[in-house]
């Protein structure tokens, strides 16, 4: 899915982010996602070349990902690479209590604490606080 559909789409269940921290990926340096964020008055803000602590959770998120998920099994095809990171996916926010939201799955702490209103919470916290991690682990 490309990364405007994908923006598109979240924004309409969760709202529009004010800020988004990327890294300098080539998904994020498009002319569809600079207008994209252009029209819709969010600001990219991206992590330093070379510096992965800039966003420490997803580098941890990707290391976690990799070991449970992409190390762990085998792709026999595209579609099967598609149903197992999905099967991943639906078990880490459905059913994996994480600490930072309670010891509850997100899924849960977003129907708890309404799935807009946490959403919002924890990009206006990261964006209070660099060091602040917006996604759960």
């Amino acid at each position: 899915m490309e990364v405007v559909e994908v923006l598109e789409r979240v924004s309409k269940e969760h709202g529009k982010p004010r800020t988004i921290r990327v890294d300098n990926g080539p998904e994020f340096i498009s002319k569809d996602v600079d207008l994209w964020v252009y029209w819709n008055h969010v600001k990219l803000d991206f992590s330093r070349p070379g510096k992965p602590t800039d966003d420490a959770y997803i580098e941890s998120f990707n290391a976690r990902f990799r070991l449970e998920c992409l190390n762990e099994r085998w792709f026999m095809s595209l579609e099967d690479a598609r149903e197992k990171t999905e099967e991943w996916r639906r078990d880490y926010n459905q059913n994996r209590p994480h600490s930072s939201l309670g010891n509850v799955p997100p899924e849960e702490y977003a129907t708890l604490n309404g799935a807009a209103e946490a959403v919002k919470t924890r990009l206006d916290e990261a964006n209070n606080n660099d060091s602040q991690n917006i996604f759960p682990t």
